[in-house]
């Protein structure tokens, strides 16, 4: 019976992160896993899967292969498996489109017997005598509830979208994030203005991917962000080196107050516009200049929105520009809000952070392995994948280092290096004493 069985591992979500370690781990005699999501099955950013939007990292960075690149779970072996990879040989770029990163996750999920949807984790209990978590799981369709036990959680529930409460309250078909925009988007056909706000990556791809559908200078596309500009992603090479096993450790060996005045000198290298996709805008922009003066599009820097209002007809988006103090209003008739995401973090999980160490009132304190510091110093580990940006930085969120994660977390719980961790992974130091030691 499960309640007999105590697993080696219970994860919680089955996004990339956890999916890479369940693929780690397949294959591994002596770590025995399981993982649970609430979703039916697997989907990655599903409302923003748009046609022709290309995945932010490299292909290399996919579930496995910076740690294990003879795994049979790698992109490429996902490639010979769908009969895709001489196609992918004459499409000679590193960079692939985000539909078939979430074919090839798919694929991985279904192929893993270890991962379990439509199964939500409703509560977690550590039994301190077993010093082990009791996991209780409701399947989403009987509604049955089952108790599993496992001798570490490793919580992987991701992010979720963050709305401005001042933006609430308005029905979910007119005023929506865009993490639902493809579900959304042939509403948006029959408008006359779509009011897009926000700068970073999602807000720039649905401006593009609307203006590519703009027929006869219809709808008007309006788009604002309080940011002082539509920047580009840093892509410098040493800039992207702070992506690296070896800038989390210089990061997560500072203290609190020195990390939290570096994250917003990280920003750009977390928030910014891919070069392409600011490319295409201009160019798309230009061409419908040639012959026809300006296209029918607001773009504008430094707004910030302060309310939604209806109107008579459509919204009215109440608007103030921030260097000038001008106060203005938009009238719109759909609402497109690319105003970031959050930790999502289940009540279950709240509860053991009241059982946690605290770096101060705000923020628990968590291990380089990412690994919450109990105060009662249990064996039983809870090992978190989300709302560690305070301890482990810009890369905490970030693919190409999902894998480098995933290899911290299995040695540390077998007790031994299955995967080898890297040092010295870039040609940069991070502060002086970080090559010590190095031939």
């Amino acid at each position: 019976m499960k309640e007999e069985r105590i697993y080696d591992i219970i994860g919680v979500g089955i996004g990339p992160a956890n999916l890479g370690m369940a693929a780690l781990l397949h294959h591994q005699k002596d770590i025995q896993a399981v993982f649970f999501d609430e979703s039916p099955e697997f989907q990655w950013h599903p409302g923003m899967l748009i046609e022709g939007a290309d995945l932010q990292v490299p292909f290399l960075a996919d579930l496995v292969t910076l740690a294990d690149p003879t795994n049979p779970f790698t992109f490429l072996n996902y490639l010979r498996e769908h009969d895709r990879i001489h196609a992918f040989f004459f499409f000679n770029r590193f960079d692939i489109p985000r539909r078939e990163y979430n074919d090839y996750a798919s694929w991985a999920a279904q192929s893993m017997e270890e991962c379990h949807f439509g199964m939500r984790v409703i509560n977690v209990v550590h039994h301190e005598k077993k010093d082990c978590y009791e996991v209780l799981v409701e399947d989403q369709e009987t509604k049955a509830e089952t108790s599993w036990f496992a001798r570490h959680i490793v919580t992987g529930t991701g992010m979720k979208p963050l709305i401005p409460s001042s933006l609430e309250g308005h029905p979910s078909d007119d005023v929506f994030h865009t993490s639902q925009y493809m579900f959304r988007r042939d509403s948006l056909k029959q408008t006359e203005t779509v009011f897009i706000a926000g700068s970073g990556q999602s807000a720039a791809e649905v401006f593009l991917d609307q203006l590519q559908r703009q027929e006869n200078g219809a709808p008007h596309l309006a788009w604002y962000t309080r940011s002082p500009g539509f920047f580009q992603l840093e892509a410098g090479k040493l800039g992207q080196e702070v992506f690296s096993p070896d800038y989390v450790d210089y990061f997560h060996q500072l203290p609190l107050s020195k990390r939290l005045e570096e994250l917003p000198n990280l920003g750009q290298l977390r928030n910014g516009v891919e070069q392409s996709t600011l490319h295409q805008i201009y160019d798309l922009l230009y061409h419908l200049s040639v012959g026809r003066g300006r296209p029918d599009v607001t773009i504008q820097a430094n707004t910030e929105i302060e309310k939604i209002t209806p109107a008579e007809t459509g919204y009215d988006v109440h608007c103030r520009q921030q260097q000038s103090e001008h106060v203005f209003t938009v009238r719109a008739d759909k609402v497109v809000l690319g105003t970031g995401y959050q930790p999502d973090l289940p009540p279950w999980y709240e509860k053991l952070l009241e059982q946690v160490e605290w770096e101060d009132e705000s923020y628990p304190k968590i291990g380089r392995n990412f690994n919450l510091q109990f105060a009662d110093k249990r064996n039983a580990d809870v090992f978190t994948l989300t709302d560690v940006v305070h301890s482990h930085g810009a890369g905490a969120t970030n693919l190409a280092l999902s894998v480098h994660r995933n290899t911290l977390i299995i040695n540390e719980i077998a007790g031994r290096e299955i995967y080898p961790e890297k040092e010295h992974t870039v040609f940069q130091q991070f502060s002086p004493d970080m090559n010590e030691g190095s031939s």
